[in-house]
């Protein structure tokens, strides 16, 4: 592997899954708040109320990145913490938590990457009616504005959302996140469509009044298609950018929601696909003059967070067919099949759709680690699940896909949506209570190669 001068290495998080003190400063609650006392919303009744304690951990937090070597820490801001009625007055004590966080980074040289929404919304604006109602986008300006007024004469780096398919998808309409909807799919379009307004408002307030030039982007999921065979790459092509919107009866469940199309087109091509459009039918949102204009304001690099693939080759029609997963296919934690050749195919055809340089702003898996009776965490797999994905990482590149950095999911084990704590992603393994922090074997592999790579780029 060789990595280009300049490619950032980074390590990343979200606000719900790690700070807990989830009341305390004046923070008001959010929708994952409420969800999580909800009887058997969340596995063996866990909540986030306490997670990682990275409120008040946060130096030992930034420590321990420094010590990693990365150049770069994706983190999402929670906006019932800042604003606690969502809308309205702000929580000074909430924006100066992020202060400090920020200058910390600074100070250690990390580049300070942030996510506005990574899916805690704030309760008071849920009871109004949350992404159901077009005024959420307006709602979001104003919370996307008082961050960039406070936080951008430092923060160059920006993501207003985290994974539309999923907050949406699970959160709306199957019901397995906060805040527990089962929309039909009417609705769970319109929803999407006052997400994506949301998405374009917040660039508009990026763009217009940020202090430092900003570098704004998306990170959606990528939902990739890996070829069998180079002889099948049209077939993954097709199964990644034209059969990804199928709408289904389940609870008016449609693959429209973890569409690339969907969620990418209209931001970067301007409209929603045309195969969407023909999926989605009657259901089809209300869409407002403007609306397209306002939700393709240019952005500049595509993050995508990638896990998995699936398989795929033309069948004797042409058309793509699945190969799934054999008995010997190896499986994550969580039960995903190991691609490594998603983090290749997945970049390379977005960025030939999109034409815009890449971040792969989530990648890793989930492992049932623990502290071993020598005081280490032994995760040999991780190591090997890294390797292999970033080897088609680098071959991406090879191939001219434009890359500009990796973000690794996640530094610490953390509280991991309805899962609970069953699913460790960290580098950084967090004993939940005690709280001690205890650096993996991954996380010296991890150092170890960001040095080896910065070295042989430097050499070159």
């Amino acid at each position: 592997m060789r990595f280009p001068a300049g490619f950032r290495w980074g390590a990343a998080s979200s606000a719900y899954q790690i700070e807990g003190a989830w009341n305390a400063d004046g923070k008001g609650p959010g929708i994952w708040d409420v969800f999580c006392r909800q009887p058997g919303k969340i596995r063996d009744g866990h909540t986030g109320e306490t997670a990682c304690d990275h409120y008040h951990r946060w130096r030992e937090d930034v420590e321990l990145l420094h010590s990693l070597g990365v150049d770069a820490y994706r983190f999402s801001i929670s906006w019932p913490r800042v604003i606690p009625g969502g809308t309205g007055r702000v929580n000074e004590a909430g924006l100066a938590f992020y202060d400090r966080l920020v200058d910390a980074l600074l100070h250690c040289g990390i580049e300070p990457w942030v996510t506005l929404f990574h899916w805690d919304f704030p309760q008071a604006l849920q009871e109004r009616g949350g992404w159901l109602v077009r005024e959420s986008a307006d709602w979001f300006a104003e919370y996307t504005t008082t961050i960039v007024n406070r936080l951008s004469d430092r923060v160059r780096h920006w993501m207003p959302l985290n994974e539309p398919q999923v907050f949406i998808g699970f959160g709306h309409v199957r019901g397995e996140h906060a805040p527990g909807l089962r929309l039909s799919l009417a609705e769970t379009l319109q929803a999407a469509h006052h997400v994506l307004l949301a998405h374009g408002s917040a660039v508009r307030v990026i763009r217009e009044t940020a202090k430092t030039p900003p570098w704004i982007g998306i990170a959606n999921v990528g939902v990739i298609a890996v070829p069998e065979t180079p002889r099948h790459i049209e077939a993954a092509r097709h199964r990644m950018f034209e059969e990804d919107c199928t709408a289904s009866a389940d609870a008016g469940f449609g693959a429209n929601i973890w569409s690339n199309t969907w969620w990418a087109d209209p931001v970067f091509l301007g409209h929603y696909p045309e195969h969407g459009i023909r999926a989605a039918g009657a259901a089809m949102p209300v869409i407002e003059p403007g609306d397209m204009e306002l939700i393709s304001q240019p952005i500049d690099f595509i993050g995508t967070n990638i896990y998995t693939g699936t398989v795929v080759r033309a069948g004797p029609n042409g058309s793509p067919a699945t190969i799934p997963p054999t008995p010997a296919t190896p499986f994550t934690g969580f039960s995903w099949p190991v691609v490594p050749q998603s983090l290749r195919w997945g970049p390379r055809f977005l960025h030939e759709r999109y034409g815009k340089p890449i971040v792969i702003t989530e990648n890793g898996l989930a492992l049932p680690d623990w502290v071993a009776l020598d005081g280490h965490v032994h995760d040999p797999q991780r190591i090997d699940f890294l390797t292999r994905y970033l080897r088609e990482l680098n071959r991406a590149m090879e191939d001219g896909t434009r890359i500009d950095g990796y973000f690794q999911w996640s530094i610490l084990d953390n509280f991991e949506w309805a899962e609970g704590y069953h699913q460790r992603f960290g580098l950084v393994h967090v004993d939940f209570e005690t709280m001690c922090r205890t650096p993996k074997d991954s996380a010296m592999w991890y150092r170890d190669l960001i040095a080896r790579q910065k070295q042989t780029a430097t050499d070159a």
